[in-house]
């Protein structure tokens, strides 16, 4: 096995194809926030704070469902075919979103969109661990959150460009009738059509996922595509592994009692606070309500969106860190020193803020936080999750951590202006940091280092009798 020749360039085409919903995922989430101005006018939602929520956060309604089914249909369908519904999901959503005239059908299409996301934050991570050699894993994994970061920039740089500068003294109903209010917005959307319809297009053209094939009794295309990865010794060695594992557990139906075994409860909870940790945790915050935080530290808005650029793109960079990475400093110790380090910063941070500090200070220490988060939490949440649950379980258990994540996500995105106007910049940033520092105690205390070992090797540690 250690001298086992991959087939690098088919696992990466697997990978980057699967991962394609992680762009699409990193796009749709973020590009609204460059169309809201103009949306928002559009609609004659400017002067309602609830229907400008609602507008905002409607997507999540639609990832937290999009995650609750996604388990199932992945134990039921596999990995490869709720990919293409996700797809056809973004397709329609980005669509929809910019081609109505009225906010109803606008939030529909929103809500689509999210369903689509809720699926494929949860199927693209795990699709790739059950193709990817346990030696390669992590990068990998790392790629989906890699397509997360680039199409999280892909959103702000389309924003950028397709919006057509706005004086600071045009009035509102100027820019409602100019081409940014009428026309500019739906473009936003629509850029998405690209890489929503080739992402469908190149599912069909991926293999389904070994693992899930053992599952279903078809050993004979399983070895096939294990073959193709790794070659026959490869392959015998990995389906014979899968194999056990499914032998073990009894491969039968999953049921909730499931759950509440006294070897799988414990990973299920490991699952489960990772996942609410990497939103509450605070980063997206940034990301959410950049107009806000930028604005309070002293920056203009034309300031702000080239600030945001500059985010981005340090989002990217230090995700290039972390596949470097992952795979040689492992899992947990990434994940512990992201979680000091934001403590830290977001330490400091809110002391800037406390201090009335503005310009470059603070978003130094932004751009520090992203870095750091980009790094460790961001993609190493991912690994971990598409790592640590059993092959029968892995469905299910995924869907309950992603579904756990995006309900973390609509919390945090909800209270934060709650937590902004009663505490400060300054407060909001410590309670961030305290949640970090509460982070760091559970990783060290109770998650494994899962790097260089095959996830049938992971399952048999985590889920053995204690």
């Amino acid at each position: 096995m250690g001298t086992t020749k991959f087939n690098f360039t088919y696992l990466l085409f697997l990978a980057l194809v699967s991962a394609m919903g992680g762009f699409l995922f990193g796009y749709d989430w973020v590009v609204i926030g460059g169309a809201k101005p103009f949306y928002e006018l559009f609609f004659n939602i400017s002067s309602m704070p609830t229907l400008q929520g609602w507008a905002m956060s409607s997507a999540l309604i639609g990832c937290i469902f999009g995650a609750v089914i996604s388990g199932l249909v992945a134990d039921r369908f596999g990995r490869k075919i709720p990919l293409i519904f996700s797809a056809a999901l973004f397709t329609l959503s980005a669509f929809g979103t910019g081609y109505v005239d009225q906010f109803t059908p606008f939030i529909v299409f929103r809500l689509i969109g999210g369903l689509g996301i809720g699926l494929a934050s949860t199927l693209s991570p795990m699709y790739i661990a059950e193709i990817a050699p346990a030696k390669y894993r992590g990068q990998f994994v790392a790629i989906n959150q890699l397509t997360i970061v680039i199409g999280i920039l892909a959103a702000q740089i389309a924003n950028y460009f397709i919006a057509e500068s706005i004086p600071d003294t045009h009035t509102p109903e100027i820019i409602l009738s100019s081409w940014n209010g009428q026309i500019g917005w739906r473009w936003m959307f629509w850029a998405e059509l690209i890489p929503a319809i080739a992402f469908f297009v190149l599912m069909f053209l991926v293999p389904k996922s070994p693992r899930f094939l053992v599952k279903i009794n078809k050993d004979a295309q399983a070895l096939r595509v294990l073959s193709k990865i790794g070659g026959e010794i490869y392959a015998n060695h990995a389906l014979s592994d899968i194999k056990l594992t499914l032998k073990e557990s009894g491969n039968k139906n999953v049921k909730f009692s499931d759950f509440k075994s006294p070897t799988i409860k414990p990973v299920i909870i490991i699952g489960i606070v990772l996942a609410v940790f990497q939103q509450w945790c605070g980063i997206n915050i940034i990301f959410n309500y950049a107009e806000e935080i930028f604005t309070a530290a002293g920056y203009s808005v034309g300031d702000m969106l080239f600030n945001i650029v500059i985010t981005g793109s340090v989002n990217l960079i230090f995700t290039f860190v972390a596949m470097r990475t992952v795979d040689s400093w492992g899992r947990r110790k990434l994940m512990l020193l992201g979680s000091i380090g934001l403590a830290v910063v977001y330490a400091i941070l809110g002391g800037a803020y406390y201090f009335e500090f503005t310009g470059w200070p603070v978003l130094l220490l932004v751009i520090i936080a992203i870095g750091i988060y980009a790094m460790s939490l961001a993609p190493i949440t991912w690994v971990v999750l598409s790592e640590i649950f059993p092959n029968r379980l892995r469905g299910v258990a995924m869907s309950i951590a992603t579904f756990s994540l995006w309900v973390a996500s609509f919390i945090l995105t909800f209270t934060f202006p709650i937590l902004n106007d009663a505490l400060g910049a300054s407060g909001t940033f410590w309670v961030y940091s305290l949640i970090c520092v509460s982070g760091y105690m559970f990783i060290k205390n109770k998650l494994p280092e899962t790097k260089g070992k095959s996830l049938e090797e992971i399952e048999l540690e985590l889920t053995k009798d204690k």
